[in-house]
């Protein structure tokens, strides 16, 4: 995962996949928390994928800041740049 894209794509399948979700509804602008319905507990199982697939850890304080899809995507691009 090093390009946007890549990690959209990455995330994409990984929250359809975790959160039993259609493709179609996890956009970049798809906010995670009224268009998903994700939840805190559903918040630390992606955290955790995340720190899966990348080996590095998104700080639980970082995540709090993201809002939407694109956000996310945007936190793990720096996290992967660091």
């Amino acid at each position: 995962m090093q390009t946007r894209d890549e990690i959209y794509d990455v995330l994409r399948s990984a929250i359809v996949e975790l959160f039993e979700l259609e493709p179609e509804q996890v956009t970049l602008e798809a906010n995670l928390y009224q268009d998903l319905e994700i939840d805190s507990i559903d918040a630390v199982d992606l955290i955790d994928y995340i720190r899966r697939k990348t080996g590095k850890k998104l700080a639980a304080e970082d995540f709090k800041a993201v809002r939407t899809v694109g956000d996310v995507v945007a936190a793990v691009h720096r996290m992967t740049l660091a």
